[in-house]
């Protein structure tokens, strides 16, 4: 059976994004260059072509219901010796990406996930040790903040490269207020310390 392979991220917006994708190349990562920075609400799950439309229209639902909220990575953290993974963290927007992502998987593509659910920024993903250490260092005084307006659903070409299918937009704006511009950082980055 025909399948596809899928996933549901926040991006991080520019300048941001291409920053820690290059950075993230620098310390030797060979996805950098197949998977833009991101925060995932749905880990890579497969996916046959006929599960897309209700999943598409469960996403839609999601994001209507959604509320803009403040998102910070301020530092860096690691799941070392689990799993050899350096990311930025977020310290702010944590609760709102995990009630997110509960409910991204809670609809027709459903997923069991390998680990708790901890919301990150990857920088660093299966290289050697001393590369491992010095994204965990050269990151350690990072820092952005946004707004998060919606979320976004990817599919995974034949290249190993991620590309964006759709965009989500969140709903309305309480009390009918205007959003900045959804995405827009709103705080400079320190890559190195």
């Amino acid at each position: 059976m025909e399948t596809c392979t899928i996933g549901v991220s926040i991006a991080v917006p520019e300048p941001h994004g291409s920053l820690l994708q290059r950075c993230r190349a620098g310390f030797g990562d060979p996805a950098a260059h197949a998977i833009p920075s991101h925060i995932t609400l749905l880990p890579p799950t497969e996916v046959t072509p006929a599960e897309l439309p209700a999943f598409r229209e469960h996403l839609a639902k999601v994001a209507e219901a959604g509320r803009p909220f403040r998102l910070r990575l301020d530092g860096t953290g690691t799941f070392r010796p689990l799993s050899p993974v350096v990311f930025v963290r977020l310290t702010r927007g944590t609760a709102e990406c995990t009630r997110l992502q509960e409910l991204v998987r809670s609809g027709p593509v459903a997923r069991d996930l390998q680990f708790p659910y901890h919301p990150h920024v990857t920088i660093a993903h299966g290289t050697p040790e001393e590369a491992m250490d010095r994204a965990e260092r050269e990151l350690a005084r990072f820092r952005a903040e946004w707004t998060v307006g919606g979320f976004s659903l990817y599919e995974q070409g034949g290249d190993g490269v991620w590309r964006m299918m759709c965009e989500y937009p969140f709903g309305p704006w309480p009390n009918g207020g205007v959003p900045q511009q959804p995405g827009r950082p709103t705080a400079v980055a320190f890559p190195h310390s």
